[in-house]
């Protein structure tokens, strides 16, 4: 996610760290290198223009302060104003005082509001009882692929199998389904189009003055880029938006629509598909997808995966790992590996880590890398993980065996484990030395 632009950013900016004293036409220099970095990521040349200007008006106008140098003072500057272009504050779903919500899902044809539908319907279900609901009656696949969906995420559905063509009678239909079974948000998932065409605009004008939806959610492909925006505005235009959602964001390393949609069209972006999963669907937070522009990293946003993933049974064995409670070993080092895997691919967990981008390993990183130690471990006996110094020349080589891997693999999670028992015996005096975050990713 935003990886070139990224990169760009962290080069342009490295130049300016060291500056004790910025002069106008160092400040003019970076900011057409900013400029170029930002179109070449398919940002709409106005929202450019518009905010290069503001950075410049700032950056020339600061007071310099003693604690951190002008270059700092710049960056910081740049971070303030990309996190103000796409939002300051996460915006959240509205929820009707009086039930049930109605959520009207919009969008073209392939941009993933089919799957986005369901996201947001589990990530709806903590609190709350959804339905689905499929009015996109001129693709019967399309009613299928929502039905199967829901069944697999364990959501509610309601669609038709009379081949009705009245979507408002399907509506009427799922209102009175969700009455009587406690039901109070209701997401309709309607009909999209391969462009946007008038026939496809009526039939959404009619549904949204029929319905009055609490929420009119646009899903939009991030990976269309400056298409995405105005794909945006259309809609805006014809049935005015309430949010909108972008999915797969984790695919577009440039990232414009996510820096330009909201500037452009003054809709915010609410949620963010961000992978494959059922679960791969984030609220939209500007100063958060700031920080991963600006290699920041996002800590909070880690914490938030960590708390999702791990129990509070498994949370406490890790914490007493970690702290010397009881002695690591091997099984304690499998459920930290499974807990992970929870978490999302290393790749992406690792973006989140403040400063990691800057260590140039991710062509280093092997994504499947937690699932060969699970095997590895999992492919030893119980007396084994308890007490890995048995674990000899004919052991390794079974184990190697019964996991699918090599000797030289088996040997290497061996090597990475003795490095985390001393780590964590030492945790409490720990200096950084003599563990590599990266060996744990390693091909």
């Amino acid at each position: 996610m935003f990886e070139a632009l990224r990169d760009r950013l962290d080069s342009i900016f490295s130049k300016l760290k060291n500056k004790g004293k910025l002069s106008e036409e160092d400040v003019d220099i970076s900011l057409r290198e900013v400029r170029k970095a930002l179109l070449e990521a398919d940002v709409d040349y106005k929202v450019v223009k518009n905010l290069t200007e503001s950075i410049r008006a700032r950056a020339l106008g600061l007071d310099v302060l003693s604690s951190i140098t002008p270059g700092q003072q710049v960056i910081s500057i740049v971070y303030e104003e990309i996190s103000s272009l796409m939002g300051s504050e996460p915006i959240p779903i509205i929820i009707a005082p009086n039930p049930p919500t109605v959520i009207l899902m919009v969008g073209l044809q392939g941009s993933g509001k089919t799957t986005t539908t369901i996201k947001l319907a589990k990530k709806l279900q903590s609190g709350h009882k959804p339905l689905v609901v499929a009015c996109d009656l001129k693709r019967p696949a399309a009613i299928e692929q929502l039905r199967v969906l829901s069944q697999q995420a364990k959501i509610p559905f309601y669609g038709v199998q009379d081949g009705t063509t009245d979507v408002i009678s399907v509506i009427n239909g799922a209102k009175e389904y969700a009455s009587t079974r406690l039901i109070d948000v209701i997401i309709l998932d309607t009909a999209g189009r391969l462009h946007v065409d008038e026939e496809l605009m009526d039939e959404l004008i009619g549904i949204r003055e029929f319905i009055m939806p609490t929420e009119t959610l646009l899903v939009v492909d991030a990976m269309t880029g400056q298409e995405a925006v105005k794909v945006a505005n259309v809609f805006h235009e014809k049935i005015t938006l309430t949010g909108t959602i972008l999915t797969k964001l984790d695919g577009d390393a440039r990232g414009g629509s996510a820096l330009a949609i909201r500037s452009v069209t003054g809709v915010p972006i609410k949620f963010a598909g961000v992978g494959e999963g059922m679960d791969a669907i984030e609220p939209f937070d500007g100063k958060r997808m700031a920080q991963r522009i600006m290699g920041m990293g996002d800590v909070a946003g880690l914490f938030e995966k960590m708390q999702q993933a791990i129990n509070e049974n498994d949370a406490e064995k890790m914490v007493d790992a970690i702290k010397g409670g009881k002695s690591f070993n091997l099984e304690d080092l499998l459920n930290q590996f499974q807990q992970i895997s929870k978490m999302g691919p290393i790749g992406k967990l690792l973006e989140m880590i403040p400063g990691f981008n800057k260590l140039n390993v991710n062509s280093d990183i092997n994504p499947n890398i937690l699932k060969h130690n699970c095997a590895i471990i999992q492919s030893m006996t119980p007396s084994e993980r308890a007490n890995p110094a048995i674990i000899k020349g004919s052991r390794r080589r079974r184990i190697a065996l019964g996991s699918g891997t090599t000797v030289q693999k088996v040997n290497q999670l061996l090597a990475q484990y003795e490095q985390m028992k001393k780590v964590y015996k030492n945790f409490g005096k720990m200096d950084g030395r003599g563990f590599n975050l990266k060996n744990l990713f390693r091909r």
